[in-house]
């Protein structure tokens, strides 16, 4: 790991790592990667030890296991060989692990082949291929992600309803108490954590809101490249959970945890710069929309449709679009219209963006941001208008949106545009793994099947 010159490999740190270990010796570092459902796998190795090795291995098969730990037949031609891959470490993404009892730095890797070239499978390796067809073209794409989560009482039987956790009064996290500051209050030792492990590994908390679920909070995280974002959500998620576990209590990222409460997003804030001006390409010169503007919503309404498997991952996942209930049920677009699947906030003209409503907090971030600038890529390629405004409740208007996963990937699987934009052999692997998912919530028996036909039918 050091430099050609000998220097040590920690004068490389970012600055907040840098700090964190200032006065300490580091003991650890985990060396860890995005499965497909965007689970940390990888390896914990003595900082020593990292210090003398440049890479390490991790078979392929990871990328081939679904959330239940079974496994999709994806392996390809070869069979299940279990070939491993190369992982180099992104040292831009070293941080803090402050949750840990030594110190510790967490560092995302790059999954390679044995010839340097990039694993097509590897999440955060689809998201930075999408973003490579924006710069071809001299386009910067920005995002801002939105996370939805619910702290939830400590649930250790699959078998019984979640419930919302107990707060700092003694009571239950009430519901219906949207952007109440009390309802914040209740969490607040939990949110104290959050916003120190937060500062300890250099991320910038726009801000945390109460939503209108029972124990259902919002943080929003400042614009920027998409990547670095998606970083920063597959950390948040580490984060936040360990935080709640200090306390007693779950943090679940579950699309639709509770039965009558809202489900949680990952609205995603899009722009697009001009590489050469800085100029959003969304505004004009004078401040107003642009044909990029209107081309970009046109190819979320497009091919949106195509990727819901991706925004969508689990059978759970379209639980959350219900109409009336804080959730898009169709691809309608809008001004400050908070009905509509694409939303267009309110905003100046340099900051301008399209929000795409959608994805669901279980998304694995990199693939869900990679799959909403794919679908505004081909807009901008193919020039072509959206529907007109839609003014009013969108829950009034028709649903157009798969009901269910199965529907869903059988979406995707024709969508040969957006094959060629995330990766045919991505398509493959995702679509085998993501039906294999189904059929094993299919070979399930729910209590409502129990309840109303065991002697009923």
């Amino acid at each position: 790991m050091s430099t050609d010159d000998n220097r040590n490999w920690m004068d490389d740190l970012p600055d907040h790592a840098k700090a964190y270990l200032e006065g300490h010796r580091l003991d650890e570092v985990e060396c860890i990667i995005a499965d497909l459902p965007g689970i940390a796998r990888g390896k914990a190795v003595p900082a020593a030890k990292f210090a003398r090795q440049p890479y390490f291995h991790l078979p392929d098969s990871i990328f081939y296991q679904t959330i239940t730990g079974d496994w999709g037949e994806a392996a390809g031609e070869e069979g299940f060989i279990e070939r491993d891959m190369i992982l180099r470490p992104d040292m831009s993404t070293a941080s803090a692990a402050p949750w840990t009892g030594d110190w510790t730095l967490q560092v995302i890797h790059d999954a390679e082949d044995r010839n340097g070239n990039p694993i097509p499978i590897a999440p955060r390796n689809v998201l930075k291929r999408v973003v490579e067809l924006y710069r071809a073209k001299g386009w910067e794409p920005v995002v801002a992600p939105e996370m939805e989560f619910y702290l939830v009482a400590r649930n250790i039987d699959p078998a019984k309803e979640i419930e919302p956790m107990m707060g700092r009064s003694g009571r239950p996290a009430a519901a219906r108490q949207a952007y109440s500051m009390t309802a914040v209050d209740e969490f607040g030792p939990v949110i104290d954590d959050i916003y120190d492990f937060a500062e300890a590994m250099g991320f910038v908390i726009d801000g945390i809101t109460q939503e209108g679920g029972a124990g259902q909070l919002e943080i929003n995280l400042r614009h920027g490249d998409p990547v670095r974002l998606a970083d920063e959500v597959f950390y948040f998620k580490r984060l936040i959970r360990e935080a709640a576990l200090r306390h007693d209590c779950f943090a679940t990222f579950m699309a639709k945890p509770i039965a009558a409460e809202p489900g949680s997003a990952m609205h995603i804030h899009h722009s697009v710069i001009d590489a050469e001006t800085g100029r959003n390409l969304f505004s004009g010169p004078h401040g107003g929309e642009t044909e990029a503007f209107y081309h970009f919503i046109a190819g979320l309404q497009n091919h949106l449709p195509s990727v819901i498997a991706v925004l969508a991952p689990y059978v759970n996942s379209y639980r959350r679009y219900v109409r009336d209930n804080a959730a898009p049920i169709n691809l309608e677009w809008g001004r400050d219209n908070r009905t509509t699947g694409i939303r267009v906030p309110l905003s100046s003209p340099e900051s301008r963006r399209i929000e795409n409503r959608l994805a669901g907090m279980d998304a694995n971030p990199y693939l869900a941001i990679a799959a909403s600038l794919a679908a505004g890529y081909l807009g901008l390629v193919e020039e072509r208008r959206p529907s007109a405004q839609y003014r009013g409740d969108a829950y009034d208007a028709d649903e157009a949106i798969p009901r269910s996963l199965s529907d869903a990937l059988d979406l995707f699987d024709e969508a040969d545009a957006i094959h060629e934009i995330l990766g045919p052999e991505f398509k493959r692997v995702y679509s085998i793994v993501k039906r294999t998912e189904n059929e094993e919530f299919l070979q399930v028996i729910s209590p409502w099947e129990r309840e109303h036909l065991l002697l009923n039918v």
